[in-house]
């Protein structure tokens, strides 16, 4: 074993509809953002705080993109499972930046809507609640 693991698991809300963009051979993938919120109560003055953080999620597994885009909308409740990756790009004024997200992408990668049947938006019948990279996740070993 290499001493070292890269493993995100979140559950939150999407921010907007995911985005469906292709890549330059051709094939389709989503990104979104997901709010995961925590709250306490203020040891001082006994008031209730809130604080969100933002992530941002890229789903390369062709068979879920296709599920993403008809069953995932704002608001939905999802628990993703994938590895942290940070990578460099060139924005629209040529200034180079950074960005940090969670890949699903392979094996390693999970996607499941946590909202039960009657939150659904669309009017079409839902498809199986969990989504993963193609391989049965009730195998016993």
């Amino acid at each position: 074993m290499s001493g070292s693991l890269n493993k995100v698991m979140l559950i939150g809300r999407l921010g907007a509809d995911p985005e469906i963009k292709e890549t330059n051979n051709g094939g389709k993938f989503a990104t979104f953002s997901i709010a995961t919120s925590e709250t306490w109560k203020d040891k001082h003055s006994g008031e209730k705080k809130e604080k969100t953080e933002w992530s941002k999620i890229v789903v390369f597994n062709e068979g879920l993109v296709p599920v993403i885009q008809q069953y995932v909308t704002k608001g939905s409740n999802v628990f993703v499972e994938g590895k942290l990756s940070t990578r460099q790009y060139t924005d629209k004024e040529g200034v180079e930046k950074y960005t940090t997200e969670v890949v699903l992408q392979g094996f390693n990668s999970t996607f499941k809507m946590l909202d039960s049947k009657s939150e659904g938006t669309s009017g079409a019948k839902p498809p199986k609640s969990e989504a993963t990279d193609g391989h049965d996740s009730d195998i016993p070993f």
